[in-house]
């Protein structure tokens, strides 16, 4: 019991420092994403957004706005999303391989099953950070006298706790563990899959001697599995963004949207379907970057330390 703890530990571990490596390089995707999403948004497109956050608030202050709060993140989400994932898919094996049976004969279905586990507790546990995040890439777009002006992740989360409620961190939880489910079914479930039937063709080699040890079969993988993952979760992202985003109404002291199913349902009334989709493209980019590295980095270290796949 004790080995098998420590060995769900140290993939968290791993995944965590990937995750703070990819996050590191794709945070201003991130803060252009979370600008367009959320209300107020007055951007032609992605790169018209990133210009004007430079042009208002700079680099570091802009495009780099809550970057303590997507490091925590990685801690409570990151290292649970793709740690968990890691570790349920390494036991399937070695029950395959107990049984008699070929390693990887692990049904798709399963692969899925394992990443909507995995996201949607790594989801819970984070959504506080998540939150975060949103709060404060999001507050320099907001008029002087409505900003928060959060002085780190750690006095966001405080003062979110003390000034809103302790219950108010889990704001849009719903949602959040919804689309991360939904994500992390598509991008781990799918890459894992991808990986072993392209691996089936031999186009990149075979099994142990691999093409570029086997970096263009992570790389082909992870980038499919990205689009996809977006596809399916970009509509729970847009609701994400508005429902944690959200401030009650100073007069008569309501939120906008009541919940999940509302939020979905004022946007389509308002702004119409295809709204859902909203920063699709740096989503897409933020989010396919962020994949690569993240799952090529707890691939490599992963095999580096224990000589076994993390997919």
């Amino acid at each position: 019991m004790v080995a098998v703890a420590g060995a769900l530990v140290a993939k968290m571990v791993i995944a965590a420092f990937s995750g703070m490596g990819a996050a590191t390089i794709c945070h201003p995707l991130d803060v252009v994403r979370v600008q367009m999403q959320t209300e107020g948004a007055d951007y032609k497109n992605a790169i018209d957004c990133g210009s004007q956050v430079v042009a208002r608030d700079g680099v570091r202050k802009g495009l780099y706005a809550g970057i303590s709060a997507a490091y925590l993140r990685q801690w409570l989400y990151g290292s649970c999303r793709i740690g968990i994932f890691s570790f349920l898919l390494e036991q399937a094996q070695t029950k395959n391989i107990a049984a008699g049976l070929p390693k990887n004969q692990i049904p798709f279905t399963g692969k899925l099953l394992m990443g909507m586990t995995s996201g949607g507790i790594g989801s819970f546990v984070g959504t506080p950070s998540e939150l975060a995040l949103v709060r404060m890439t999001n507050d320099n777009k907001l008029p002087e006298n409505q900003r928060r002006n959060y002085a780190g992740v750690v006095d966001c989360v405080k003062r979110i706790a003390t000034e809103e409620g302790l219950t108010k961190l889990w704001t849009g939880g719903k949602v959040t563990v919804m689309r991360a489910m939904v994500l992390s079914a598509c991008v781990l479930g799918c890459s894992s899959e991808i990986k072993l039937r392209l691996t089936a063709t031999g186009l990149f080699g075979t099994e142990g001697n691999l093409m570029l040890n086997g970096l263009p079969l992570l790389f082909i993988a992870t980038l499919c599995s990205s689009f996809i993952a977006n596809i399916f979760s970009n509509p729970f992202d847009v609701v994400k963004s508005r429902v944690q985003n959200q401030k009650a109404d100073p007069k008569t002291g309501e939120l906008p949207y009541k919940g999940t199913l509302d939020c979905f349902l004022k946007i389509i009334a308002k702004d119409g379907v295809p709204k859902l989709w909203a920063g699709f493209t740096p989503a897409f980019l933020k989010l396919a970057p962020y994949t690569i590295i993240s799952l090529i980095l707890t691939e490599k270290i992963t095999m580096k330390l224990t000589g076994k796949t993390a997919l």
